[in-house]
C-alpha cells in the first residue's frame, strides 16, 4: 500500500525497525548512531517546538546547514505540521540567502551555527524566529533566537496531543518543499514540490534502479540542500529502514568509506573521476607484471559487462554464464576487483551518479571491476529523477530509461520533455516562469537529448549552451569539458566559442596533482601564478587537453588553452551551489582573457592583452588542429 505522505512512509520503517540504526555521524573521533525509535521521538518533539513558535500549515521554514542528524529531523518535523521546508545551501553568501528567504516568504529558519545565523539576520527578511542547531558556548541574547536543544526540550514538555492526526491527514497534493534552482543563468526560482512528487520518485526509483534494502548503509556527502541527495540519500533510505551515515566532509570521504563500509553511495561524476584517475596513476607506477594482471582483469570485466548487455533477462536471472568467462571472472575478482573495492569500504553493491554527465569510459571501467555505477538524469523540478540505468543492463554513455511511472518525449528541436507525478506544481510566486516551462502537464527541461532504439536516453547538453561557430558548425561543450576534466591535472574547464571561428578552453588545474608533479620536475615556483607561467607546466596542461579531446571532431577540439591560477567556487561566483560552472559568470569575469586568447598576436607582443593576462596568472598556448 502506497504512503499518503512522507511522514507515513517513514513511520512504516519506524514500526518495523524501532531499534535499528537510522543515522550515523562522527563525534569525538568515532561514529555514533541513533535508532529509528529515537529518531521518531526527536521529530515529534521538534514538531511540537516549532508549533509553539507559530509554525503551522503552509508556513515556510528555511534550513541552512551542512548535513548532520538534525537536518532530517528538522525536515520531517516541518513537513509533519503541513508546513513547507525551504533548504538553502550553507555555502551561499548572505545576499543570496536573503533573496531565498524573501522569495519563499520564510517566517522561521533553522540554521547550523553562528556563521549561518549571521547570514540570516544580516538581510531584510520576515524571519521572526531562528533555531540554531549548534549555537556554541553562548547564544545572542535576542528573543527570536532559540537553540535546537531548547526547542526540542520545550516540545517534549509540551507535546502536540494531536500530532499523529495532523500528519496523517496530509495528502500527496500538500506542498512539502520549495527548492530553489541553482541559478546558473539568472536568479534562482523556487520549485514547489509536493509530498506526492517525492513519493512518486521514490516509488519509481525503487522499482527501476538499485533496490534499497533495510540492511543497506549509505554514505551521505552531497548537500541535503540539493534535491538529488534529499530524495536518493535521505528519503529513499528512510523509506525502507536503511541506515544513513554522514561523511565528515568531502575531504574525509576516503577515511569515512573505510569506517562506515557503505553498501551504496550517491555521488556526482567528479568523485568517480578522481577515483578512476588515482587508480590509473597507481597502475602506471606499478611493476610491468602488476600492470599486465590489472589490464587483463579489466578486459575480463568488460567482457562480462558486454555479455550482460546482450543476454535475455531470463538467462541473467538464472545466472547463466559461459563457464570459461565465469572462471576467468572469479580469478580476476580475487586478484584485482576485491582490492579496488576494499579502498571504497569493501561492501559497495552500487553507486548512483547524477548531477552531470559521466564519461562513458569511466562508467564502463567501474562496471568492469564489479562496482556497478548507475547513471541517472533529473532536475530540481522533477523531484529529481527522470531516468536511470537499471542494475541489470546499465548502458554506459546514457542516463538509462525513463522511470516507469512517468513519460519522456523529445520535442522537434531536440529538447527533453517530461510529464508525470514527479513534476513540480510550479515556481513559487512566478506564474510567468511556470507558464513558460509547464505546458499541458509537460515540463520543458532545457536539455537536448536523444532516445535510442532500445529506449535509453542520452543527454547531449543544455539547450542554451550549444555553441554555434561563425563557420556554421555546432559544438556541444559539455562532453568536451567532461573529457578534459578526466585528466588528473585538471579540476575544472569551460569551453568557449559561440559566434567565434573556433573553440578555446579555460582550465583550472588540479593543484593536488600539479604541485607534486612540478616539485618532482624541479620546477621553481613561489606561487600558483608562477607555476602556471612555467613553460613545462603549460606544455603538460596542453598535452592533457589534447589527449582528452582527441576523439572529438576537429571543430570540437579547443585550439587554445587558457590556464588559470584561480579557483572556481560557490563563494567566488563561478560555481552554482550544486557545483555546476556558471558559464555566463566565467565569460564575464574573464572577458579580457578570452578576448586576448582570440587575438591573432596577443601571445607575443609585450604590453598586449595577453601580457596583462599573464600578470594575473593566465596563460594560453596553442593546441594543434584545424578549425
Amino acid at each position: 500500500m502506497k504512503a499518503k505522505n512522507l511522514l507515513e512512509m517513514v513511520y512504516h520503517s519506524v514500526q518495523r525497525y524501532p531499534d535499528k540504526a537510522v543515522l550515523m555521524w562522527k563525534s569525538d573521533g568515532s561514529y555514533r548512531s541513533m535508532r529509528y525509535g529515537e529518531f521518531w521521538e526527536e521529530v515529534r518533539h521538534v514538531a511540537a517546538g516549532l508549533a509553539q513558535l507559530g509554525v503551522g500549515r503552509n508556513d515556510k521554514v528555511a534550513i541552512v546547514s551542512e548535513n548532520n542528524p538534525k537536518w532530517p529531523v528538522s525536515d520531517l518535523a516541518i513537513c509533519s505540521l503541513g508546513a513547507v521546508s525551504v533548504p538553502i545551501y550553507p555555502t551561499l553568501p548572505s545576499n543570496q540567502v536573503t533573496y531565498i528567504l524573501q522569495n519563499a516568504d520564510c517566517r522561521v529558519a533553522v540554521v547550523e551555527n553562528r556563521d549561518q545565523l549571521k547570514k540570516v539576520v544580516s538581510g531584510e527578511t520576515n524571519i521572526h524566529r531562528i533555531v540554531v542547531m549548534h549555537p556554541g558556548a553562548v547564544l545572542p541574547r535576542v528573543e527570536r533566537v532559540w537553540s535546537f536543544f531548547q526547542l526540542a526540550k520545550n516540545g517534549a514538555e509540551h507535546p502536540l496531543e494531536n500530532w499523529e492526526r495532523i500528519w496523517s491527514e496530509i495528502d500527496r497534493d500538500q506542498l512539502a518543499s520549495i527548492i530553489h534552482t541553482s541559478g546558473t543563468t539568472g536568479e534562482p526560482k523556487g520549485a514547489m514540490l509536493t509530498h506526492g512528487n517525492f513519493l512518486s520518485n521514490i516509488e519509481g526509483v525503487q522499482f527501476w534502479c538499485l533496490e534499497a534494502r533495510p540492511d543497506d548503509v549509505t554514505l551521505s556527502y552531497l548537500p541535503l540542500s540539493h534535491v538529488f541527495e534529499r530524495m536518493a540519500g535521505q528519503f529513499l533510505p528512510l523509506s525502507v529502514g536503511a541506515t544513513i551515515a554522514y561523511a565528515e566532509s568531502i575531504d574525509t570521504i576516503q577515511d569515512n568509506l573505510q569506517e562506515v563500509k557503505p553498501t551504496g553511495i550517491i555521488t556526482v561524476p567528479r568523485l568517480l573521476e578522481k577515483v578512476y584517475a588515482r587508480v590509473q596513476d597507481q597502475i602506471k607506477a606499478s611493476t610491468p607484471l602488476r600492470r599486465k594482471i590489472f589490464d587483463w582483469a579489466v578486459q575480463v570485466g568488460m567482457e562480462r559487462y558486454e555479455y550482460i548487455l546482450q543476454q535475455p533477462m531470463d538467462r541473467l536471472i538464472n545466472g547463466e554464464w559461459p563457464p570459461f568467462l565465469r572462471q576467468r571472472w572469479k580469478c580476476a575478482d580475487r586478484l584485482v576487483y576485491r582490492k579496488v573495492k576494499a579502498r571504497l569500504g569493501g561492501n559497495l553493491r552500487g553507486v548512483i551518479s547524477g548531477g552531470a554527465a559521466l564519461n562513458p569510459e569511466i562508467a564502463r571501467f567501474f562496471w568492469a571491476i564489479n562496482i556497478p555505477v548507475l547513471e541517472g538524469y533529473g532536475l530540481t523540478e522533477t523531484s529529481p529523477v527522470v531516468a536511470s540505468n537499471p542494475i541489470v543492463r546499465a548502458k554506459a554513455g546514457t542516463v538509462g530509461k525513463p522511470l516507469p511511472n512517468l513519460e519522456v518525449r523529445i520535442a522537434s528541436d531536440g529538447e527533453v520533455l517530461v510529464r508525470g507525478p514527479n513534476v513540480m506544481k510550479g515556481y513559487y510566486k512566478n506564474e510567468e516562469a511556470t507558464a513558460q516551462y509547464l505546458k499541458d502537464g509537460w515540463f520543458s527541461t532545457g536539455d537536448l537529448g536523444e532516445i535510442d532504439e532500445e529506449g535509453y536516453l542520452k543527454i547531449v547538453d543544455r539547450k542554451k549552451r550549444i555553441l554555434v561557430l561563425s563557420t556554421g558548425k555546432n559544438v556541444a561543450p559539455q562532453p568536451v569539458e567532461h573529457a578534459i576534466n578526466q585528466s588528473t591535472f585538471i579540476e575544472q574547464s569551460a569551453v568557449i566559442g559561440h559566434q567565434r571561428k573556433f573553440v578555446i578552453v579555460l582550465v583550472i588545474p588540479d593543484w593536488e596533482t600539479l604541485i607534486p608533479w612540478a616539485r618532482k620536475k624541479g620546477i621553481p615556483s613561489k606561487s600558483r601564478s608562477d607555476l602556471v607561467r612555467h613553460p613545462e607546466v603549460q606544455k603538460q596542461m596542453v598535452s592533457m587537453v589534447k589527449n582528452g579531446v582527441k576523439a572529438f571532431a576537429p571543430h570540437e577540439q579547443p585550439k587554445k588553452v587558457v590556464i588559470l591560477s584561480d579557483e572556481w567556487t560557490v563563494e567566488t561566483g563561478e560555481c552554482s551551489p550544486s557545483l555546476k560552472v556558471r558559464i555566463h559568470e566565467v565569460e564575464r569575469k574573464y572577458k579580457e582573457v578570452i578576448r586576448a586568447a582570440y587575438s591573432e598576436d596577443g601571445s607575443s607582443k609585450p604590453g598586449s592583452a595577453v601580457s596583462e593576462v599573464a600578470a594575473t596568472a593566465a596563460i594560453h598556448s596553442s593546441v594543434e588542429g584545424k578549425a
